[in-house]
């Protein structure tokens, strides 16, 4: 599972550009992985017919797959959404020297 980031607090003027955006990195990967877990949560949700193999132990299974699937993908880069969102955000931070 990613970690979460412990400091959300501003940029500081000391911190290097390099370190702002080694943070960012990591915030839009968290931001990705909890994406794809709401997501995948949604999906499970719909009902289509019943399942064979419905318990309190297969949906508490069911969930810790999907939580380490969003984190996998996320590390990986495997839907993008990550480096779209720090490309953004990057435009806001101060420029490398």
């Amino acid at each position: 599972m990613i970690p979460l980031a412990t400091n959300a607090s501003a940029p500081s003027k000391t911190a290097s550009p390099d370190s702002e955006r080694a943070k960012l990195a990591t915030a839009a990967k968290q931001f990705e992985a909890i994406f794809v877990r709401q997501m995948l949560a949604a999906a499970r949700k719909t009902d289509l017919g019943g399942d064979l193999f419905s318990s309190e132990g297969m949906n508490t299974f069911r969930q810790m797959q999907d939580e380490n699937f969003a984190d996998i993908a996320a590390q990986t880069g495997a839907l993008g959404m990550a480096s779209m969102i720090q490309a953004q955000l990057e435009r806001h931070l101060p420029e490398e020297r």
